[in-house]
């Protein structure tokens, strides 16, 4: 038999049963799904022993290509999963049938994906979002969830997305950089470098700013790196995205509520656990509602050397957001001004232009009649480097009052 090419044989009894291993029928899948434990991708014997019992007989290589497109359909994105595999796409983004994009870091660009007709497209949508542990139907038409691989995704279905199902997937990679390969990369100045080192080293307490998809998280576990490895690092996030290269990292992962609305465990929850665990720093993963005052106070109680991501639209924006945040745990201005002013030292802001993410600012916190954050320094496309008003200050903060070009 030649190797890779699918052969039709009849058993006895039974007429012989045409399988295209690329698209498995609905037939099929059913049947795996019922023979497959939990929902997870089938085995090779299991897709094997149903293609014999259909009285089909493939080659190995097409035997392959159908367990692996099966295990799409079961425990996967199905024909998105390709997508999502592919090491470089961050996003992908389902606007109907034949209207896919995804974006490998230079924008958005659509493929040529055929997803079949509108009915395909919210069954996905609706499988993904159980597979996430979440309903979606007509009564809960918007989903929020995280696949079983860390995959971010939302859903919409219509009346609220008239023209049919939208799916957002945002991919995981826990892929983990030094910050001398970022360097090399572009992300982070040579200048900046040393910055950013030192505020590791002198255990300042860190907002890492930016918009979504900015570098945010590569940036921070890439300085969770630096930390000395005799110290133990406490992770609080949604869902396990930091991978520091670091010997002793404890992760702590928020859990949504059940469809009944029970078994909640948020960060703010898990901000006041961590506490307990004997935490050398505190990093939580991203912060964006009302455990912003769990984690001022931990930072206002000795705990120096703690990390956060924000988003922000520029260093001068975050007093702004950190006080929308505060109003979700009821905190006023001048309260969480006091608290942050008390427990922040530097923002550190990452801007994506024309697909490249780098490094553009770091700003200081300070408190006058509000809680602001002056420029430390600006980081252009170009590399070059603008030393701000509040270098000073934050350069002897972190033992750099002798850097060459930011302190005269």
């Amino acid at each position: 038999m030649p190797e890779g090419r699918a052969v039709r044989a009849a058993l006895p009894g039974r007429p012989g049963a045409a399988l295209d291993p690329h698209a498995p029928d609905a037939r099929l899948i059913a049947e795996v799904r019922r023979r497959a434990a939990g929902g997870t991708a089938p085995a090779r014997e299991t897709v094997a022993a149903i293609v014999r019992d259909r009285g089909a007989v493939l080659g190995s290589a097409d035997l392959d290509a159908l367990v692996a497109a099966v295990g799409a359909e079961v425990g996967g994105a199905g024909p998105l999963q390709p997508l999502l595999d592919a090491p470089d796409v961050t996003d992908v983004l389902v606007n109907g049938p034949r209207d896919v994009w995804v974006d490998r870091g230079r924008g958005l660009e659509r493929t040529g994906l055929d997803l079949g007709d509108a009915s395909r497209v919210r069954a996905l949508a609706v499988r993904l979002a159980a597979a996430g542990g979440q309903r979606l139907d007509d009564a809960a038409p918007v989903v929020d969830a995280r696949l079983p691989d860390g995959t971010r995704l939302h859903a919409v279905l219509p009346p609220v997305a008239p023209d049919g199902a939208l799916l957002s997937l945002r991919v995981l990679r826990r892929t983990s950089f030094s910050l001398e390969e970022l360097v090399a990369s572009g992300t982070v100045a040579a200048e900046v470098a040393p910055v950013l080192r030192a505020l590791v080293a002198s255990r300042a307490n860190v907002l890492v700013s930016g918009a979504t998809g900015t570098g945010k998280t590569t940036l921070l576990a890439s300085l969770l790196g630096l930390v000395p490895h005799d110290e133990r690092v406490v992770v609080i996030e949604e869902v396990g995205e930091l991978a520091p290269r670091h010997p002793h990292v404890v992760r702590l992962a928020a859990r949504r509520p059940n469809v009944e609305g029970a078994g909640e465990v948020d960060l703010a929850a898990l901000v006041r656990h961590a506490l307990r665990m004997r935490p050398d720093r505190i990093v939580l993963g991203e912060c964006r509602g009302a455990e912003v005052r769990e984690v001022l106070t931990a930072l206002n109680t000795g705990h120096d050397g703690g990390w956060a991501t924000v988003h922000a639209n520029g260093v001068r924006d975050v007093p702004a957001r950190l006080e929308a945040l505060g109003a979700l745990a009821g905190l006023g201005p001048e309260a969480l001004a006091a608290q942050a002013a008390g427990a922040l030292d530097a923002v550190v802001h990452l801007r994506r232009t024309d697909g490249r993410r780098r490094v553009a600012e770091i700003g200081a916190i300070a408190l006058g009649r509000r809680l602001v954050v002056e420029p430390v320094l600006e980081s252009g496309p170009d590399g070059a480097v603008r030393y701000g008003p509040g270098w000073p200050a934050l350069a002897a903060r972190c033992g750099l009052a002798t850097c060459a070009g930011g302190a005269r």
